[in-house]
C-alpha cells in the first residue's frame, strides 16, 4: 500500500514499496523465487525412488524397500533442517543471505545427485537438505514481513505466494518427465539424470532471480544489527559444509536408527516446552499439552499422506493401469505428482468458503476436529485403494483402474487442506510466549518424524521382493484402519483438547 511507511506493534518499520496488483512489489519477486525452488524440489520427487532402483539395483524390485527408506529419511531431514535454518536467519545473518546461501547449496546438491555413485548420491541429498533448511522456512517468513500485522492484505498475500508453491509443484513433474522420457531418453528407462540436472537449473534460476530482485526488499530480511559483515555469511557457509557430512551420516544410518534420533529430539523439545508452559501458569501449561497431543496426530497424518514419492510411485508404475488414461497412450507415472497441486488450487477456495459458511451458522469445527477430518479423509483415500486392490484388479494384467489412484490424490488433498493450513497458525497461538520458535520447531519435527515413518511404512508395502497386489493390499489396509481409528479418536478427544486450549480457535 502506498504512502508513508507503516509500523507494527513491535516498532518494526515496514518500508514503502511500489504496489503491483494491490500488493508490495517484492511479493511477486518472492513468488517467482519460490516457484523455481519448488520446481527444483518437486521436479526430482517422482524420480528419486525409481532412480535408486534403476541405478543401484539394476532395476530389481528388491531395491524398492531401500529406495522408500532413503526417500522417507530424506524428507524427514528436510523438515528437521528447517528448524536450524530459521535460527540462523533470525540470529546470525538475516533472511536474505540465508536464502542465497541455501539456494547455492541446493543447486550444488541437485547437480551432485546426477553422478551415478550411491555415496555421492546420498552426499548430494545431504547437501540439498542443508540448503533447503537455510532457504525454505526463511522465504515464507519474508512474505509476512512485507505487511504490517494488521494489514488486511496479509492473508491474500500468503494465498498468492501459496499459488507460487503449487504452480511450481504442478509444472515440475510434467516438464522433467517430458525432458527425461521424450527428449533425452535413449531406451526404456527415463534419463533420470536429466531430471536432476533440470531441477538444478531451476534452482539456479531461483538463485539468480532472488539475487537480482532482492534490492527491492530494502531492509526486509537484512542482517541483524551487528551482523552486517560478510565474515558471518562466510562462517555460515563453512558451517553448512561441516554439517553436510553429519547429514550424510544420518542418511547412511538408516531410517530405523534415524527414527530413534528424531524421537529423542522431539521428546527433549517437548520437555522444554512443557517446563516453560508450567512456568507461565496453568493456562500456558494446558495450551502446551493440547499442542503436544495434536503434534502426535500430525505424525500419524504425514506417515500415511507422504506416500506420493514412495509407495504410490511404485503402485503407479507397476499396479495401476495407465494405458489409454486421459486420452494418452500411457499416462506417465511422474504426472501423478501434479495431481495434488491441481487439487489444492481447485479445492482450497472451496474449503475456505465452507469454513466461513459454517462459522456464520456457528457450527465451524474446532481445530482438533478439523485435524480429525484431515486424518479421516486421508483414511478414506486408503479405503479406496483397499477396495480397488480387493475387487477391481484386472484378471489379465493384475492392475487396478487409473481413476482409483487419481481419486486417491484428490481425497488426500482435501484432508491436507483440513489440517495443514491451520497447523502453523495453531502453534503461534498455543506455544508458550517465550518459546514460539521452539514450538514451530516441534511442528516441523513432528512432520519430519511422520515423513520418516512414511518411508518405513512404504518399505513394508513394497515387501521383500518388490510391490505386489498382495503386499499393497496388506499395507494399505493397515493404513486405512490406523487413520480411521486415529481420526475418530481425535474427534472423541476434541472437547477435552478444546478445553485445554482455553478459547483458542
Amino acid at each position: 500500500m502506498g504512502g508513508a511507511a507503516t509500523t507494527t506493534h513491535k516498532e518494526v518499520v515496514i518500508p514503502e514499496f511500489k504496489q503491483i496488483m494491490g500488493h508490495p512489489a517484492p511479493l511477486w519477486m518472492l513468488f517467482m523465487t519460490e516457484f523455481w525452488e519448488r520446481f527444483a524440489f518437486y521436479g526430482i520427487r517422482w524420480a528419486l525412488v525409481l532412480y535408486i532402483v534403476a541405478q543401484f539395483y539394476d532395476g530389481a524390485a528388491i531395491g524398492q524397500a531401500d529406495a522408500n527408506l532413503t526417500y522417507g529419511s530424506y524428507l524427514a531431514l528436510v523438515y528437521a533442517g528447517a528448524v536450524f535454518g530459521g535460527y540462523v536467519a533470525d540470529r546470525v545473518i538475516g533472511y536474505q543471505r540465508s536464502i542465497l546461501i541455501g539456494a547455492v547449496f541446493m543447486a550444488a546438491g541437485l547437480f551432485a545427485i546426477t553422478i551415478p555413485d550411491p555415496d555421492v548420491f546420498k552426499l548430494g541429498l545431504a547437501t540439498i537438505i542443508v540448503g533447503n533448511g537455510l532457504f525454505k522456512p526463511n522465504i515464507s517468513t519474508m512474505v509476512g514481513k512485507l505487511y504490517a500485522l494488521n494489514d488486511t492484505r496479509r492473508d491474500s498475500g500468503f494465498t498468492i505466494f501459496y499459488m507460487g508453491i503449487n504452480a511450481g509443484a504442478f509444472v515440475a513433474p510434467i516438464l522433467t518427465q517430458i525432458l527425461a522420457q521424450k527428449i533425452f531418453n535413449t531406451g526404456d528407462t527415463p534419463a533420470y539424470k536429466v531430471v536432476f540436472f533440470a531441477a538444478g537449473v531451476g534452482m539456479l534460476i531461483s538463485l539468480v532471480w532472488f539475487y537480482i530482485g532482492r534490492s527491492a526488499l530494502k531492509s526486509i530480511g537484512a542482517p541483524v544489527e551487528g551482523g552486517e559483515s560478510r565474515g558471518r555469511a562466510i562462517m555460515v557457509a563453512i558451517g553448512a559444509l561441516v554439517v553436510i557430512p553429519l547429514v550424510y551420516f544420518l542418511l547412511k544410518l538408516g531410517a530405523e536408527t534415524l527414527q530413534v534420533i528424531l524421537t529423542v529430539l522431539f521428546l527433549a523439545l517437548a520437555t522444554m516446552l512443557l517446563i516453560e508452559g508450567v512456568r507461565e501458569g496453568k493456562v500456558a501449561r494446558d495450551k502446551t499439552i493440547a499442542m503436544m497431543i495434536i503434534f502426535a496426530f500430525n505424525v500419524l497424518f504425514w506417515m500415511f499422506f507422504e506416500q506420493a514419492g514412495s509407495s504410490f510411485t511404485f503402485l503407479a508404475e507397476n499396479i495401476v493401469n495407465r494405458t489409454g488414461a486421459l486420452g494418452m497412450d500411457v499416462f506417465p507415472t511422474a504426472w501423478f505428482q501434479s495431481v495434488n497441486s491441481i487439487a489444492i488450487i481447485v479445492c482450497a477456495p472451496l474449503i475456505a468458503w465452507v469454513w466461513v459458511a459454517m462459522a456464520k451458522k456457528n457450527v465451524n469445527p474446532s481445530i482438533p476436529r478439523k485435524f480429525g477430518l484431515g486424518i479421516i479423509f486421508n483414511g478414506l483415500a486408503f479405503g479406496l485403494l483397499m477396495y480397488a486392490l480387493s475387487y477391481l484388479v484386472e484378471p489379465t494384467y493384475g492392475k487396478i483402474p487409473f481413476w482409483t489412484l487419481f481419486a486417491v490424490y484428490w481425497i488426500q488433498s482435501i484432508g491436507e487442506l483440513c489440517l495443514s493450513p491451520i497447523g502453523l497458525s495453531m502453534v503461534t497461538k498455543l506455544a508458550p510466549v517465550r518459546l514460539v520458535g521452539l514450538g514451530m520447531g516441534g511442528w516441523f519435527l513432528s512432520t519430519g518424524i511422520g515423513n520418516n515413518l512414511s518411508g518405513i511404512f512404504a518399505s513394508h508395502v513394497s515387501g521383500e521382493a518388490g510391490m505386489s497386489v498382495a503386499s499393497a493390499l496388506s499395507g494399505y489396509t493397515f493404513g486405512f484402519w490406523s487413520l480411521m481409528v486415529g481420526g475418530v479418536l481425535l474427534f472423541l478427544l476434541a472437547p477435552m483438547i478444546q478445553k485445554l486450549m482455553h478459547g483458542v480457535k
